[in-house]
């Protein structure tokens, strides 16, 4: 093996075999174009040859295969293929089926190139599969430590990969990029891209920009410092990087850029990791004609504190931010939630289109990020065009179109007073990551949206329980809507919703549409649908067992037209899933799922087995004090990933755990004993006492299953979160 030092100090490694492939890449760099440059690297038969001319002619029509993430540089989600139609959808079934051993949530947006597709599941793995028979050509394991899922707020996703010039790019969970050689899975190179002393995760798909790989990360929740890097596609070597947040109040800074971000935060502290947050973790598009990448930016952390006096709009969190591809230099900015105190990240799916606006086509950027706004800016200069409700926003009642600015509402201030307020949308928003779709056939941009409420409080852990005494008076005029989703069909350039599918559920997949005006969405309840894009009929639902938060794709091979989507629910909405959802009855079982005319019926997964809790006779003796102190470090410290005891999650639900595993609790919560299963050790953050609160807790709820928690006051018991 031959390694060397990367600048920043992070190694690089090259495997014997692939030694004179890389070095045809370094050599080949300094050619007129970087990217035409790769395209010689390979001596062999060019496979998976995906380069800018082929990106191009996606953008411009072509659609056998499915070569970029969003299908095209402007992400639209839109296939021209049309052999699938709404006069012929009503007898699509499955062509063929791959179970990839996983009961974690599954996000990814596969790639379809040259006959065989491209996706990543739980834990980072890459998988390369045969799109014609399901037969799995060689899958790649960059053995993330289990310990790290204790760093994520939502699950241990991955929502895709890039292929370019037969490499493929793919990051890991923990923070790493890494390059595979796209005909074996062989590794070319890895490099860290995060400081490991911090809670940074990567769940977003790379994007591939002049020969360079962008990526993002995550972990705004725990006060990191957000930023997007750019790495030599043919090294590993950073190219530049851009911080979203100062890194303190009196620098130096990165960029000079930051020197005015630094004037919106509270200057009365020195450490960035108090004002961390921007996270790029997911959106990016790139506009090959005006030279410009544009990315989402999360959320600044919210704790639930009083603001201080000097807290401005922390730029450039909630952010749309234009960057030159070659510098990382900020072109433009549009910050869509000034000082965002909702966790309203703007993280959420870009799509660049041309639309006709007042009688003249102009150049746009759409996005509907979490706040309930739809937004569209003009791709070049970031001129605000449009700011429209798509849903239920009761935290402003409109923007400013002269100001760019919300105009919030007295839901909005929670913190007034030091109290809390009941507003919409809900902390995942009106519209979570699940990527949206454009038909520029119909017009309209299709949005798997949902409406909830939430209450923000700066007394107590928040909750989702109607029956606390108080909530009437935190309602207020608001109303009180039902939770559940939708597939809304939203006119952009008359800003309204044309048609919406009604669903069950919440935190529903991404959408596809295609030339055959058909929309394809799978949904959390264990359902794929295909509707009529013009006017929303339902003309096909085919049940799954397992719930879907994946987008779709679609591609032809030899004559046929098929759709392929990831079915396994998790993420973000990992302790969220409904007692009644009909995908509760079945086994989370992690599929590829591929469809075509006149296929088969999906076969179900295997049912749960029945619990019963009455034969569990496991007891310990505690106090109501101990009881209800373990209740509230269960809810800050556990229940992101097992419920938070007023909802069930996917993971094991605690309050059910099995007398063997009650016997050697803290070797699980203190010795970390199951760590490489994803069950970290929490010795660093819990007391031993602390974690027999909190199984006198589980105990407790065990026996009282109608007890409803949401009262507690941490922060009068001491307590603070993991992070």
């Amino acid at each position: 093996m031959t390694t060397f030092e990367h600048f920043d100090g992070q190694p690089v490694t090259i495997p014997p075999s692939l030694r004179f492939r890389f070095a045809t890449l370094v050599l080949a760099a300094g050619a007129t174009c970087a990217l035409a440059a790769i395209s010689t690297a390979a001596p062999h038969d060019r496979a998976f040859n995906v380069d800018t001319q082929r990106a191009l002619a996606a953008d411009n029509g072509a659609g056998e295969d499915w070569v970029l993430h969003g299908r095209t540089f402007s992400e639209q989600r839109y296939s021209p293929l049309s052999s699938i139609n709404t006069e012929n959808v009503g007898a699509l079934g499955l062509a063929w089926q791959l179970e990839l051993g996983t009961d974690r949530g599954l996000e990814a947006t596969p790639l379809m190139i040259d006959g065989t597709i491209f996706t990543t599941g739980s834990w980072s793995i890459v998988y390369a599969i045969d799109a014609r028979t399901g037969k799995l050509k060689w899958r790649y394991d960059p053995k993330v430590p289990g310990a790290t899922a204790r760093d994520s707020c939502c699950d241990v996703v991955n929502r895709g990969l890039a292929v370019w010039q037969g490499i493929v790019l793919s990051a890991t969970f923990d923070g790493r990029l890494t390059a595979l050689d796209a005909r074996t899975g062989t590794r070319l190179w890895e490099v860290n891209t995060v400081d490991r002393k911090f809670p940074y995760t990567i769940t977003g798909a790379p994007r591939i920009v002049k020969g360079r790989v962008l990526i993002g990360n995550g972990g705004a929740e725990f006060g990191v410092r957000g930023y997007v890097s750019a790495y030599d596609i043919s090294s590993g070597k950073l190219a530049w990087r851009f911080y979203t947040v100062p890194r303190d109040s009196e620098g130096p800074f990165e960029r000079p850029e930051l020197s005015t971000a630094v004037k919106t935060w509270d200057r009365s502290t020195t450490d960035w990791h108090d004002r961390g947050g921007g996270t790029v973790w997911d959106s990016m598009a790139y506009d090959p004609a005006l030279d410009l990448v544009y990315v989402g930016t999360g959320n600044a952390p919210w704790t639930g504190a009083v603001p201080n006096p000097g807290e401005g709009d922390k730029l450039y969190t909630a952010c749309v931010l234009a960057l030159n591809p070659d510098t990382g230099k900020l072109v433009w900015y549009y910050q869509e939630t000034p000082g965002d105190r909702w966790d309203f990240t703007s993280t959420q799916h870009i799509i660049l289109a041309d639309l006709n606006l007042g009688g003249t086509v102009r150049q746009v950027l759409m996005q509907a990020p979490k706040n309930g706004f739809f937004y569209i800016l003009d791709r070049r200069t970031g001129e605000l065009l449009s700011a429209e409700k798509y849903g239920i926003a009761t935290w402003a009642s409109r923007v400013d179109m002269k100001t760019g600015r919300p105009v919030m509402t007295e839901h909005a201030r929670y913190w007034d007073g030091n109290s809390e307020k009941m507003l919409y949308p809900w902390v995942a928003g009106d519209h979570n990551w699940q990527p949206m779709s454009f038909s520029p056939r119909t017009g309209l941009v299709y949005i798997p949206a949902q409406q909830s409420w939430w209450i923000h409080s700066t007394r107590r852990v928040t909750h989702f329980d109607e029956q606390t005494p108080d909530f009437k008076s935190l309602k207020g005029n608001q109303p009180l809507l039902p939770t559940r989703g939708y597939l809304r069909a939203w006119d952009p350039v008359h800003s309204r919703t044309v048609w919406e599918a009604e669903i069950p559920t919440i935190g529903n997949g991404g959408t596809l549409v295609t030339g055959g005006d058909v929309v394809f969405q799978g949904t959390a309840e264990g359902n794929f649908n295909a509707y009529d894009a013009r006017d929303g009929r339902l003309l096909k639902r085919i049940p799954t067992g397992t719930g879907i938060i994946a987008a779709p794709i679609t591609y032809r091979l030899d004559g046929a037209q098929y759709v392929a989507i990831m079915a396994g629910f998790g993420g973000a909405t990992l302790f969220m899933l409904d007692e009644q959802n009909p995908a509760r009855r079945f086994e989370n079982t992690g599929r590829l799922l591929v469809f075509k005319l006149n296929g088969g019926p999906v076969p179900l997964p295997p049912e749960k087995p029945h619990t019963d809790s009455t034969t569990r006779r496991f007891e310990v003796k505690a106090t109501e004090a101990e009881v209800t102190h373990g209740i509230a470090l269960y809810r800050l410290n556990c229940g992101r990933c097992h419920g938070m005891l007023t909802s069930k999650a996917l993971l094991p639900d605690l309050r059910q755990l099995s007398d063997a595993k009650h016997q050697i609790f803290d070797q699980i919560v203190l010795g970390g004993i199951l760590t490489p299963r994803g069950m970290a050790s929490f010795a660093d953050i819990l007391k031993p006492q602390e974690v027999k609160d909190i199984q006198a807790a589980l105990i407790f709820l065990r026996d009282h299953p109608d007890y409803g928690p949401g009262t507690e006051d941490p922060a009068t018991l001491g307590l603070r979160p993991a992070y």
